[in-house]
């Protein structure tokens, strides 16, 4: 094969290859513009992964981690893990979440669990209608399916 052949065929390959890495570099300037709900979405992933690292961890009222949690101290801990800052308490949690529909939930959202108007507890929609969260004294941080339907859906913005 003389040079001349070559060439086109070389030229050929590197277009190919100049394509792709123009791809990758024009997908990657979007990256530091993500929308919010990509970037929660990624939050919540993360605080989910870190709320399942803790199974079996034991109840303990008004605990946040790193070994003991209460509801609330789970959600908390898991979130800050994931770069987000979360209020102490289920309600106050609730209150700074952008609400959502049921239909509309992903894992990693929260779910409160309330009476009337009053939020009581709160977990980590884990997919499947099963959340994780410590549930309570003498129980320890496990995964377990949604009890009620008096539920409402949070998403960490």
């Amino acid at each position: 094969m003389s040079a001349q052949a070559r060439i086109p065929a070389l030229a050929s390959r590197l277009g190919t290859a100049s394509a792709l890495t123009a791809t990758v570099l024009a997908g990657s300037a979007f990256l530091p513009a993500m929308t919010a709900d990509a970037e929660a979405a990624t939050v919540s992933h993360k605080a989910l992964k870190v709320a399942a690292g803790k199974k079996g961890a034991p109840y303990k009222y008004g605990a946040a981690g790193p070994h003991r949690f209460d509801c609330s101290g789970l959600t908390l801990y898991s979130f800050k893990k994931a770069g987000k800052k979360l209020p102490r308490t289920a309600a106050a949690q609730y209150n700074k979440t952008r609400h959502l529909s049921a239909g509309s939930r992903k894992a990693g959202d929260l779910v409160f669990f309330h009476s009337g108007r009053n939020v009581y507890h709160v977990g980590i929609y884990a997919g499947h209608n099963k959340i994780w969260h410590a549930p309570k004294p003498g129980k320890s941080v496990r995964l377990e399916k949604i009890w009620t339907k008096k539920v409402w859906y949070g998403r960490v913005r």
